[in-house]
């Protein structure tokens, strides 16, 4: 398990179609911020149906999309 297991169990279990979060909210999910492995372990959300399908560093949020 990755220190991102429980945001990706959450999106499994909260969400049914594709949405947005922005950092803050994912922070909130996680207890800990966000950082650049995020980039590494966001492949192990299509094990939970979802895949991450883009990252606005401008607008501090990202967009995941139901498989």
């Amino acid at each position: 398990m990755s220190k991102y297991s429980s945001l990706w169990i959450w999106i499994s279990e909260t969400k049914s179609q594709d949405f947005k979060l922005t950092y803050e909210e994912l922070e909130k999910v996680l207890n800990f911020k966000i950082d650049h492995s995020f980039l590494t372990f966001k492949k192990e959300l299509e094990d939970y149906g979802f895949k991450v399908e883009k990252i606005s560093l401008k607008n501090k949020e990202i967009y995941f999309k139901k498989l």
